[in-house]
């Protein structure tokens, strides 16, 4: 029997808290896979100034593979510097395709390396981990996934340790030359850096580190309800408002996408794709502020939607939140979280930044659409840098993680071949 609509066919939850509790999570087909993409060095990248390229790469990865599935809905979470995605098999080659031309356009356009590997759910299986999504309806538009049972991390880790890496990571010189494109219809980057209301835009990463899934369930619900406590409802500490949402028309805001998506890398198609998309720009403001109804899009309601189908917080087996608010109230929630860090009850990554960024994806104006949020100078990357000093400080490493978690560690090169 087919698995390919697993996931279109679960039941979505309504809420975000929903996504913290194990239960509400079903296994994911042992057919399917985990496609994972990354940024090698995306600490470094972003130094060096290409935080907006970073993250552009990380939702290149997502579109292609979208696109390459067409009506087939597959689960998918934007991490920042790149992706994990569930796919089931009939998407297997399509998908190594699409990201190996995806990684050798990374190089090309943008001298980055987009790490791509895929694993086998069985894999994962095998060596009991488990690999679980759950679906909550975001809005109209948009359902969100959600991943826990920690089998995307090990993936993750078998992807990306020297011992099992070549077993699990696509190499781009190996791509077919006959398929040599991957389709990125829908990604757009046009919307100006979005400053927060009150002065910090904030990135975080918050990992539970109890031994039984209740246990993290509980730690992962008290800290979603102090952020509550401190910021208010999630509509206060949105990073994406209204009135601070504006298109861009400078050319260097709007190059990575000209360079993903012009007719070619040649200096007049991508002249002539950036002159076009600075006058949709035109239209679009014209049209948001005098908002006319044009076929079924309503121009009033268009930032509305896009707010509605942000993914500015999310579960993964982490909770990441990109979070609008002042200096005084990321402090109480710092002192909250070092607390739970120094009881051993959680680990946590933050990053301060003064604006969001938003990558979007969109297939419909009127209709099916998500924007992807990260905090500005770095975000969920240097989020992420900080809880992986964090744990190194307390000795949690890896295998250490998976004790806790009751996981066995990775097996052998020659088991996994078996």
């Amino acid at each position: 029997m087919s698995t390919d609509n697993f996931y279109a066919a679960l039941p979505a939850i309504d809420n975000f808290l929903a996504a913290t509790n194990f239960q509400n999570f079903a296994p994911v087909p042992d057919d399917w896979y985990i496609v994972i993409t990354d940024i090698v060095n995306s600490t470094q990248a972003i130094e060096q100034g290409k935080y907006k390229e970073v993250n552009f790469l990380g939702a290149c990865s997502i579109t292609a593979v979208l696109n390459a599935a067409d009506k087939l809905e597959i689960p998918y979470i934007f991490g920042g510097d790149g992706a994990s995605i569930l796919i089931p098999p009939i998407l297997w080659v399509q998908t190594r395709q699409v990201l190996l031309a995806t990684r050798r356009l990374a190089r090309t356009q943008f001298h980055l390396d987009l790490r791509v590997g895929i694993v086998p759910v069985s894999v994962v299986a095998a060596a009991n981990h488990e690999v679980r999504v759950a679906k909550c309806q975001i809005s109209a538009n948009y359902h969100q996934a959600f991943f826990s049972g920690g089998g995307i991390d090990f993936a993750t880790n078998l992807i990306k340790n020297p011992q099992t890496s070549s077993l699990y990571q696509m190499d781009a010189e190996n791509i077919d030359r006959n398929f040599d494109k991957a389709d990125f219809s829908g990604l757009e980057c046009r919307w100006q850096a979005i400053p927060s209301l009150y002065g910090e835009t904030v990135s975080l990463l918050i990992l539970a580190m109890a031994h039984q899934a209740e246990a993290n369930t509980a730690i992962y619900r008290e800290a979603i309800e102090k952020i509550r406590a401190i910021y208010g409802e999630d509509e206060d500490w949105h990073p994406v408002v209204e009135r601070n949402l504006k298109l861009t028309f400078k050319t260097k805001e709007l190059l990575a996408e000209t360079k993903i998506r012009a007719k070619s890398s040649g200096w007049f198609d991508q002249q002539r794709y950036l002159l076009q998309i600075k006058l949709e720009n035109v239209l679009g403001s014209m049209f948001m502020r005098f908002k006319p109804t044009i076929g079924q899009m309503n121009w009033g309601l268009y930032k509305k939607i896009v707010i509605a189908a942000t993914d500015y917080k999310k579960f993964d087996g982490t909770l990441r939140f990109i979070i609008s608010g002042t200096a005084p109230q990321r402090e109480e929630l710092t002192d909250y979280l070092e607390e739970r860090y120094q009881q051993g009850k959680l680990v946590y990554g933050l990053h301060v930044s003064d604006r969001a960024l938003m990558t979007c994806l969109v297939f419909e104006r009127h209709g099916n659409q998500v924007h992807f949020v990260d905090g500005a100078d770095g975000g969920y990357t240097l989020a992420a840098k900080v809880l992986k000093a964090k744990m190194k400080r307390k000795a949690i490493n890896w295998k250490t993680y998976l004790k806790l978690a009751k996981l066995r560690p990775f097996p052998s090169p020659e088991r996994l071949q078996k």
